[in-house]
């Protein structure tokens, strides 16, 4: 009996993370900030924009004195990203940066950018900064960020998450979610992971400290979403002081996993080099507060491990750019 050679078979694809620079495996990112903001402008933020360049290269040096080894961006489109200086400042830096694409609440943009959006297709810009880059700057979005409204969800909230989820299963991208001072939870996961079919562990829950009901964080980390406490040093958001409980309750009750850190600098005015918390305060402050409460091990993890799984995909291959027939029109969309 002649036998027949089996076809070898061909390795799964590696979950990577995608950075600004291109995809790098999982551990590669090192201690990250899960969960920060490098350039970002709001009409809710006057006079407190993050536009500068050489304050962000100022800043990532702070936070790579600290240990600070990696960075995800949450600012989402048209709210001032700073794409085309990304690249640049993580060489410069040694740092590894992720970009967003996405959308935040409607407050957040002028009408008329809005309406051009639902025209001309919100997933599929997703899509384009996803797998092609944002505008002409050639850094590809490695998550997708949206927003909810206080304890509930509005139709805006519903649009971009319908979009994101879109986006998340035409590419695998993770899906990072603005809770409006840490509500709103589980109306998150129904529609998400409910309604929309997004895999749990694709989701990453934020601010989830300024809202500090253990019971809520325990459903959401039951569910098998990641949950990001970030925006420590805020004295109005029961940050500090409550996180170390809400971090050791987790840990105990087997979600230490699943748990992710982030300093979520939103004005020019907390950066470190302008006399704020900064950058560095995640890893001068929060890190040794938490390893009191929850132990060494747990902040470890909540730093590297799980930052490397949750921002980390097997990502769909779209070399040839033709997501629609709409995507190429997006491309005069703000660079944001």
């Amino acid at each position: 009996m002649v036998s027949v050679p089996s076809t070898p078979r061909k390795p799964a694809p590696a979950r990577m993370v995608r950075t600004v620079l291109g995809d790098t495996a999982p551990p590669q990112l090192g201690i990250c900030d899960a969960h920060d903001h490098l350039f970002l402008t709001s009409p809710q933020l006057p006079r407190q924009e993050l536009d500068s360049a050489a304050s962000a290269a100022q800043e990532l040096a702070a936070f790579r004195a600290a240990g600070g080894q990696s960075l995800i961006q949450w600012t989402p489109h048209g709210m001032g990203r700073g794409a085309g200086d990304l690249a640049g400042l993580s060489r410069t830096s040694g740092v590894h940066i992720v970009a967003a694409t996405g959308l935040h609440q409607a407050a957040q943009y002028p009408p008329e950018l809005l309406t051009r959006l639902r025209t001309e297709g919100l997933a599929d810009l997703f899509v384009r900064e996803l797998t092609e880059g944002i505008a002409d700057t050639g850094v590809r979005a490695g998550l997708i960020k949206v927003a909810g409204g206080f304890h509930g969800l509005d139709a805006h909230a519903r649009w971009t998450m319908t979009a994101a989820a879109e986006a998340h299963h035409a590419t695998g991208a993770p899906v990072a979610v603005h809770l409006e001072l840490g509500t709103g939870a589980l109306d998150v996961l129904d529609l998400l992971c409910g309604e929309l079919d997004v895999a749990p562990d694709r989701l990453i829950l934020g601010h989830l400290n300024r809202s500090p009901d253990l019971t809520i964080h325990h459903q959401a980390a039951e569910a098998g979403a990641f949950l990001a406490f970030d925006g420590p040093s805020r004295a109005h958001h029961a940050t500090d002081w409550r996180m170390p409980e809400a971090v050791q309750t987790l840990a105990d009750a087997g979600f230490a996993g699943q748990l992710l850190l982030g300093g979520d600098t939103t004005t020019a005015g907390a950066r470190s080099v302008n006399g704020g918390p900064g950058l560095p305060y995640l890893l001068r402050g929060v890190r040794p507060r938490l390893e009191l409460a929850a132990g060494k091990d747990v902040v470890e993890r909540m730093l590297t491990a799980n930052p490397g799984r949750a921002f980390s995909v097997t990502w769909a291959d779209h070399g040839d750019g033709a997501v629609s027939a709409r995507t190429g029109a997006n491309s005069s969309l703000l660079l944001g």
